[in-house]
């Protein structure tokens, strides 16, 4: 018997995961991941890189970020602390879904992940103060591969939560290209 559920998405390949918990009056375990659980689920990414985030002030948006090839990654986001809005955009040119999005709410109590598959820019708005992020990739990141695009595009039209209403980003995130002047190099 497995230790996670997982459901696909509005898009192909972005699933979203649910661990088990096992709780008592100590508090819970849970496994956060396992290889063979995963690859039974079409998730057979080899992760090799561990990345953590703190978001102080709730409305931080964080992407929309990717690698593009020839070192892409894939990711497995969780919170350790706090909640987010996470988003995944479809960039690969020949999928029906090419330039939509599809998103879910993540939270350290339930302890929900989001598998975002290469070819995919990933962002997050956090929902609490205080909101730690811990993500794994398959591959390690590369800044002559590193892209993205604004977190606002009209283009994407992404239906953020209220705290995004006055959101915190860095002056990088905040000078992303929109989505029409992006020439994706993802199949």
């Amino acid at each position: 018997m497995s230790n996670f559920s997982f459901k696909s998405l509005e898009i192909d390949g972005v699933v979203l995961v649910q661990p088990r918990k096992f709780g008592d009056h100590r508090g819970y375990f849970m496994e956060t991941y396992s290889a063979s659980d995963f690859r039974s689920n079409r998730i057979g990414a080899d992760f090799v890189q561990d990345n953590q985030s703190l978001s102080a002030t709730p409305g931080t948006i964080r992407g929309l970020h990717f690698q593009v090839p020839p070192k892409p990654q894939a990711k497995l986001v969780r919170v350790l602390a706090g909640a987010i809005f996470d988003v995944a955009v479809d960039i690969r040119r020949s999928s029906p879904t090419y330039g939509r999005w599809c998103g879910a709410t993540l939270t350290a109590e339930g302890g929900e992940q989001l598998y975002v598959p290469r070819g995919f820019a990933h962002a997050f708005c956090t929902l609490e103060p205080g909101t730690l992020v811990a993500y794994k990739v398959d591959g390690y990141y590369a800044p002559d591969c590193d892209a993205g695009l604004i977190w606002n595009d009209p283009g994407i039209a992404i239906v953020w939560p209220e705290q995004a209403s006055a959101p915190v980003i860095s002056d990088k995130d905040a000078k992303l290209p929109r989505f029409r002047d992006f020439q994706s190099p993802f199949e």
